[in-house]
């Protein structure tokens, strides 16, 4: 079964940096969609990056791009999500998730097993 546990989140003021890390087990196939997703109070879950682990394409919403980068390491088998610039707009929930393979938009629909998340807080 795979499992996916979140880590990195934090307090930081506006225009700090934060990364976060998304350890994966349990996938084998190069297909394989790792995607990072947050959800601000009052608003809906927000699909934000993705990369594919076969060939490390990666996807960023507009809303991050240019500040965020995401990458993942095959042999230690986790995706990071490197954040930078960070506003206070940014503040959420993140969480990250495992699709078979990843379609032409990021949707939360398309992921099924959600863990605990891990809380990003950017001040002033």
């Amino acid at each position: 079964q795979v499992q996916l546990v979140e880590s990195g989140g934090g307090s930081v003021h506006a225009g700090g940096s934060l990364r976060l890390s998304c350890s994966a087990s349990g996938y084998g196939s190069s297909r394989t969609c790792v995607g990072w997703f947050r959800q601000a109070p009052g608003k809906e879950r927000e699909g934000i990056a993705s990369v594919i682990t076969g060939d490390g394409t990666t996807y960023l919403a507009d809303s991050v791009k240019g500040r965020f980068t995401i990458s993942r390491d095959n042999v230690k088998k986790t995706v990071t999500l490197q954040m930078n610039s960070l506003k206070p707009e940014d503040t959420a929930m993140y969480y990250c998730n495992i699709a078979a393979y990843c379609r032409d938009v990021l949707r939360p629909e398309y992921f099924s097993l959600w863990g605990q998340g891990t809380q990003v807080t950017v001040s002033s």
